[in-house]
């Protein structure tokens, strides 16, 4: 390092190189005078292994965390004006590098773990080889675990590479078959739980992708001769979309009863299938014992004092096993375990930039992390690693991970590009050491400009600039932004920070009728599961007022871990608009309107667009329209999942996955006015009172006047925003007070009805004939009398027919004690949409005669507010009845 600024280093995990050379370096620069000028920062993937690290070297030098020795983290940190060595998160050092690009005063870089090819660590790579011309006296050091330097060195211009040999003990693998030897245990269809985890409403239409499909061919291919029938007949049932939870049961088991002493490290996709196998295990008479077994779990989120137990050895007679993700191939270092038990598999985003759409699925894993996994057995003594897949399909593996900044969305990373004041974002990532394809990066710039990030030149807007210090994604910084704008920012906030970590509402595997209930019990039907998330934390926080927040967590299907979470990222998020002058220090100035759900619905919509799916209603289903994918579901654990119908034309939404069909995650209905005054921008279509967004995929059909007046309402309403941003001590309740006023007042109804549209243009209805299904503008009419009455808070229409003598059918609607009664119709469905339409000409106070206005060419008269006058109309309880006259 005294004439290479670059160093890349590799090692097997448990060698030292994160733990021993930082130290070396610190020592080296101490005994040679130069100690109170060092400073060096270590980065690591996750935050848990910063805490770790840092807590190990620490106490090897016999500090107290925080002297020389310190450690940075999202949320929490110790470190001292002493601190020479800093270990931290990626995304920290990328921060810090927002504000200083020089990182003034840093010696020395340690990037370790880059091998994973995290999104931030490439970026970071990046930032890194564009600083050093700058700064001739900083010194990089790379780490990885793997034998891939030469990559890295290649990137940095051929930087020298020093390999670590670590000393492990021999690891014995284990492959399925041999599992099922072992074990004894037999695989068949009714044994195995579906790693998607999801109905079987679509299971049936998978379909093997390319990588599913060369592991099925290795598995044709390969003869297991050698085997016995039970155990060939047992392979021939496997499934490898699967996770054996049993079959991890079955390996656990023989373990424990038949194995030497030492823990277990049980490698799983995720968190979901964590929770699901820990439930099940703790019904086990011997793995559930407590007496016999400390079951713990390892994830990134966990508590700094389960971290610390998993480290610790347990007491005599007991064994540990830890239910873990892939962070503990490398990130992590658990000393006592011997037996390693493999899933093969990992919660991967991929992302598909053709059709705008992330992909989570569980994916097998590389050869390279299947090896780190194996590895993780071998560090006291000889070790046992299970492998629940066949030899053949391990070799079918790809050898290392696809990068992350080749298979997520860019929008954050585009936004933190154009932060370090770059011109071109396309060119900026084509220095990357793998560039992610073009079309990605186009879409994330388009994401950008849609929300107001940046502006037609690819420059930061005001808003961007807001964006751009806010430590979460755009869209959700942009819905806090607004939400202390309109000051409603206590909801919001909670809103953005329960979309920043993990969902709180848990869903056991075997209590998911019972979760569900309990987080519908917090939504008050109101179709959101972002209200509910609000109501779920208020609870939380009275709870722990009175000492009772476990008990809570407990009653409601919540994770306590991840509502403490979401409290201090509030308080992080607070802090950051007060300093950036969004806020003030007097919290109800910023919540003079937090009482207006229509409101906060209404900034919910201004965070999430373009996350639009159409609500649409049939005879007697519903179903949801998104405008890149066509029919997309609802994830089971929401709360709008549950009802029949919902009487709203539009659910917003924060995210949407692939797998194999489309789902969105937590969605709350909006109305027609809230999607046009805070959704994206808004075009004029040909014909009066068209109004269009997203390029035409949202058409909006009206009266031509009052087309206009949204028209000018968005457009004044844009400018005070863009006002507040660029000086963000205006006051526009002063400014704009009637304005505010005006916003406030038509979101809270419904001013106008919306008609999605697929990739063409919008034709105007044609007159339907006097047998249509459809009313005069194209709607359904039992559909749209079901909604209106919805949208006021009254129980669905009820219908009762009547076959005549004339072989005809006479429908009569019932609703709040009045009854509409239609013509004679030949068929009973007829009937009872014309029975809808009688009802909807009296809520309206029009006539079912529509000749008259045509004949006359009075195509733009004024059209009443169907919503109002059907609110003041059943507010009158008298029982009356309409035939046709």
């Amino acid at each position: 390092m005294l004439w290479s600024q670059v160093v890349v280093i590799s090692g097997e995990t448990g060698c030292g190189k994160t733990t021993q050379l930082p130290q070396y370096i610190l020592e080296s620069e101490i005994e040679s005078g130069r100690g109170a000028f060092c400073n060096i920062i270590c980065t690591q993937p996750r935050r848990i292994s910063a805490m770790a690290v840092s807590d190990r070297v620490s106490a090897e030098r016999g500090e107290p965390l925080g002297e020389s020795v310190g450690y940075k983290v999202r949320l929490e940190g110790m470190k001292g004006k002493n601190t020479h060595l800093l270990f931290c998160t990626s995304g920290i050092l990328l921060r810090r590098l927002l504000s200083d690009r020089n990182l003034n005063g840093v010696t020395h870089v340690f990037v370790d773990e880059i091998h994973e090819r995290g999104m931030n660590e490439d970026f970071l790579l990046i930032v890194l080889k564009d600083l050093l011309p700058r700064r001739r006296d900083l010194r990089l050091i790379l780490m990885s675990a793997t034998l891939n330097a030469e990559l890295f060195s290649a990137y940095y211009g051929g930087a020298p590479t020093i390999h670590i040999p670590g000393f492990t003990h021999p690891v014995r693998a284990h492959f399925l078959e041999d599992v099922l030897d072992i074990t004894g245990y037999k695989l068949t269809s009714f044994n195995q739980i579906d790693d998607y985890g999801q109905d079987k409403l679509w299971k049936t239409q998978k379909q093997l992708t390319p990588r599913k499909r060369k592991n099925q061919d290795a598995l044709n291919k390969t003869s297991f001769e050698t085997y016995s029938s039970r155990v060939r007949d047992s392979l021939s049932n496997w499934m490898p979309d699967c996770i054996g939870f049993n079959l991890i049961e079955a390996a656990l088991c023989h373990i424990c009863r038949k194995e030497r002493p030492g823990a277990v490290l049980v490698f799983m996709t995720g968190w979901e299938d964590i929770t699901s196998l820990k439930d099940q295990l703790k019904s086990h008479p011997l793995l559930g014992d407590p007496n016999r077994i400390l079951l713990l779990t390892c994830h990134g989120s966990m508590a700094t004092s389960e971290q610390k137990l998993i480290f610790e050895r347990p007491p005599p007679n007991i064994r540990k096993i830890v239910l873990a993700t892939n962070m503990a191939e490398a990130s992590i270092t658990i000393n006592d375990v011997v037996f390693v038990v493999d899933c093969g598999k990992a919660k991967e985003t991929t992302y598909d930039a053709l059709n705008n759409t992330p992909c989570l699925l569980p994916s097998w894993i590389s050869q390279a992390s299947a090896r780190q996994r194996r590895g993780r057995a071998g560090r006291v003594q000889p070790g046992e690693c299970y492998h629940l897949y066949p030899k053949c399909v391990y070799e079918a593996f790809a050898e290392y991970q696809l990068p992350e900044l080749l298979r997520t969305p860019l929008n954050s990373l585009c936004l933190q590009i154009k932060s370090l004041q770059v011109e071109s974002i396309a060119e900026f990532l084509s220095a990357a050491l793998q560039p992610p394809e073009s079309l990605a990066v186009f879409n994330a710039i388009g994401f950008l400009k849609m929300i107001g990030a940046l502006d037609e030149k690819e420059n930061l807007t005001n808003l961007g600039k807001f964006l751009s210090i806010l430590p979460v994604d755009p869209k959700l910084g942009k819905m806090l932004i607004m939400g202390a704008i309109f000051r409603c920012f206590d909801p919001v906030l909670t809103i953005v920070s329960g979309l920043s970590v993990r969902d709180p509402f848990l869903l056991p595997q075997d209590k998911k009728e019972l979760a569900g209930t309990a987080k519908s019990r917090f939504s008050a039907k109101d179709y959101s599961d972002h209200m509910a998330l609000v109501r779920a934390y208020e609870g939380w926080k009275d709870a722990e007022r009175e000492g009772s927040a476990y008990e809570y967590c407990w009653r409601n299907f919540l994770s306590a871990q991840t509502m403490q979470a979401i409290h201090s990222l509030r308080k992080q998020f607070s802090f950051i608009l007060k300093d950036a002058g969004l806020t003030d220090g007097d919290m109800s100035s910023n919540n003079k309107l937090s009482h207006s759900q229509s409101l906060v619905r209404a900034i919910i919509c201004a965070g999430l667009y373009p996350g639009i799916a159409s609500v649409v209603h049939r005879e007697t289903t519903m179903s949801f329209k998104t405008m890149d994918d066509g029919q997309v579901l609802l994830y089971a654990n929401s709360v709008n999942a549950r009802y029949q119908t919902i009487p709203y034309p539009w659910l917003v939404f924060g995210e949407k996955v692939k797998v194999n069909a489309v789902f969105i995650r937590d969605s709350t209905g909006v109305s027609d006015s809230m999607l046009i005054l805070f959704g994206g921008t808004l075009h004029r279509g040909v014909q009066g009172g068209h109004l269009k967004m997203l390029d035409g995929y949202i058409d909006l059909f009206m009266d031509p006047s009052l087309a206009d007046c949204y028209l000018n309402l968005k457009e004044e309403l844009d400018k005070v925003i863009q006002k507040k941003l660029e000086d963000p001590n205006i006051d526009l309740y002063k400014e704009g007070k009637y304005l505010m006023l005006a916003v406030q007042e038509i979101v809270s109804g419904d001013q106008c009805e919306g008609r999605f549209v697929f990739g063409r243009e919008s034709k105007r209805p044609k007159e339907s004939s006097d047998d249509s299904r459809f009313t005069k503008d194209g709607s359904n009419p039992k559909s749209l009398l079901q909604t209106l009455l919805m949208r006021a808070g009254h129980s669905p229409p009820k219908y009762k027919t009547k076959h005549l003598k004339t072989n005809e059918f006479r429908a009569l609607v019932e609703f709040k004690g009045m009854q509409f009664v239609g013509k004679p119709r030949r068929n009973k469905q007829l009937a009872e949409r014309d029975a809808a339409i009688e009802a909807l000409a009296w809520l309206t106070h029009t006539s079912t005669d529509t000749n008259q206005n045509e004949e006359d060419g009075d195509d733009n008269s004024s059209r009443p507010d169907v919503t109002d006058n059907m609110l003041k109309l059943l507010g009158k309880r008298r029982r009356s009845k309409r035939r046709p006259g």
